[in-house]
């Protein structure tokens, strides 16, 4: 429509594509100056050797922020998602059909397990690293970490190094500590993921005021996502070493998924390859519950292997995202990933993952927003990637006090640091728990049970409301226990719930 005489237009309607191209070009310029000028007035504030290794940090946030600046819309064209082929989705049972060597140990002398340790456990009420919360038996997740690469040490005579990636927000309380397993047979290393500058909104500069991060400072950093282990592993010096050491293979997950042991058979199948012909990164996928919605998926894109992530879905497919008809596995994020490949790949700079805009509001009220990455992404950037769907129990993580409940009962068995489903539970899927607000925090959660319900035959179980259990309940079947606001319900010791509805009130008194 072309503009006519007394009508008020503002100058930018008037600007041809060409203009419009050329006006935002020289926006994400100014945005790109203003942003670097602010990062070296932040470095100079560095103290000792602080400022080296901010400049590292500060390298790779300026290469997400350009390519931040240069998106436009989603990163998926949606008509060109397909189903993986076949071939590379391999089932596990194939993959445990090949059987194993005479001995793994030579396999195992190649392989590093690194453990992502950057999470705190405030979403559980927890202070400190996640990974120092109790899970068993006074066992945290570090401990049980621990016991499972010292077994297979011990069993298989072999050198199997942990490697921890740690945060800024976990490191000093991990390495305090990583004391206690120095007599443990497991060499454990760590690293530190990278440091990024949390960007106003508005702005589009960092909110820092300088590199310090106490007081009003501590909340205006954060790191950017597990998918920043390639490069801050590359920076840290350890991944040369572990080469120059022989090592080829991580076997990469999250700290709190108790189900990611080391696999003897995905190891065998990766190792037993032609060298031309290395599977450079396996993902282990598992079928999709009514649970795992939001879980990324894998899919065939410009014919390559590709992890899609609920936030790179246009919104008018998330539904379609969720079905568990189309999309029928999600990612474990449990990963095997070739150590010379990572190198390969860093040197070239030649990940390209796609970033995770994710917007918070600060204590203040101010919004900002974090640029991430997920680890899985880079899954494209891979010479012969896999997807391997595993059974369901490669896939026990830990996230809230409903998944804490399920790992310190009887339905798991522990030995040698890993847990399998009890041999007396007569059906292997795991029971659908719920626990209410009361429960969230773990000191709470412990306050409640008196000692942890017998749950070998529970299929659902929904509390909410202020709920105790005394000593030895056993739950069976469906139960929902619902006490109303105002009211209490102590399920009294010994009690047996098969298939029950509790509500209402019930106060049991010591007299």
């Amino acid at each position: 429509r072309v503009p006519t005489e007394g009508m008020n237009y503002p100058h930018f309607l008037l600007l041809s594509p060409f203009w419009m191209a050329e006006f935002q070009e020289k926006l994400r310029l100014q945005h790109e100056t203003s942003m670097h000028a602010e990062l070296e007035k932040l470095l100079m504030t560095a103290k000792g050797t602080e400022q080296e290794i901010s400049r590292k940090d500060f390298e790779g946030f300026k290469k997400i922020f350009h390519r931040f600046l240069q998106v436009k819309g989603p990163s998926i064209n949606w008509e060109k998602i397909n189903k993986p082929p076949e071939d590379l989705i391999r089932p596990y049972d194939k993959i445990k059909a090949q059987g194993l060597p005479d001995s793994v140990a030579a396999s195992l002398n190649k392989l590093v397990v690194v453990k992502l340790n950057g999470g705190l456990g405030t979403s559980m009420g927890c202070k400190g690293p996640k990974s120092v919360i109790s899970v068993r038996n006074e066992n945290t997740f570090l401990d049980l970490t621990v016991h499972q690469i010292e077994h297979l040490n011990k069993t298989f005579n072999v050198d199997v190094p942990l490697v921890l990636m740690n945060s800024f927000n976990t490191d000093e309380d991990t390495k305090k500590i990583l004391q206690k397993y120095t007599h443990h047979r497991v060499h454990i290393h760590t690293f530190n993921q990278s440091r990024y500058p949390r960007i106003n909104k508005e702005s589009l500069l960092p909110v820092a005021k300088d590199l310090g991060m106490h007081g009003d400072q501590a909340d205006v950093w954060y790191p950017p996502g597990h998918g920043d282990i390639y490069a801050s592993f590359y920076n840290s010096g350890l991944l040369d070493k572990l080469i120059a050491e022989g090592k080829e293979y991580i076997f990469v997950s999250n700290i709190d998924n108790l189900g990611a042991t080391v696999d003897l058979f995905i190891l065998n199948h990766l190792m037993s390859q032609p060298k031309d012909k290395r599977c450079e990164f396996v993902m282990e996928v598992t079928d999709k519950t009514r649970a795992d919605v939001k879980g990324g998926t894998l899919i065939q894109y410009d014919d390559k292997l590709r992890l899609l992530e609920i936030a790179q879905v246009p919104k008018a497919h998330v539904d379609e995202f969720k079905s568990v008809t189309k999309f029928k596995i999600f990612n474990t994020n449990n990963l095997w990933i070739s150590l010379g490949a990572i190198k390969r790949l860093q040197e070239q700079n030649a990940m390209d993952l796609e970033i995770i805009v994710n917007p918070k509001t600060l204590d203040g009220g101010l919004n900002v927003i974090q640029l991430e990455t997920a680890v899985g992404a880079a899954i494209k950037a891979f010479d012969n990637a896999l997807g391997v769907n595993v059974p369901r129990s490669r896939f026990l993580p830990v996230k809230t006090s409903s998944d804490l409940l399920l790992v310190m009962s009887n339905l798991y068995s522990l030995d040698a640091g890993s847990l399998t489903m009890s041999k007396k539970r007569e059906f292997p899927s795991t029971p659908h728990v719920k626990l209410g607000s009361s429960f969230t925090k773990v000191q709470d959660f412990l306050t409640r049970f008196e000692s942890i319900p017998d749950m070998l035959e529970l299929d659902h179980l929904t509390v909410s409301g202020d709920v105790t259990f005394g000593k030895n309940v056993s739950l069976k079947g469906t139960v929902i226990i619902i006490a109303n606001h105002g009211d209490r319900i102590d399920i009294p010791a010994g009690a047996v719930l098969e298939n029950k509805i509790v509500s209402g009130n019930l106060r049991i008194l010591d007299h």
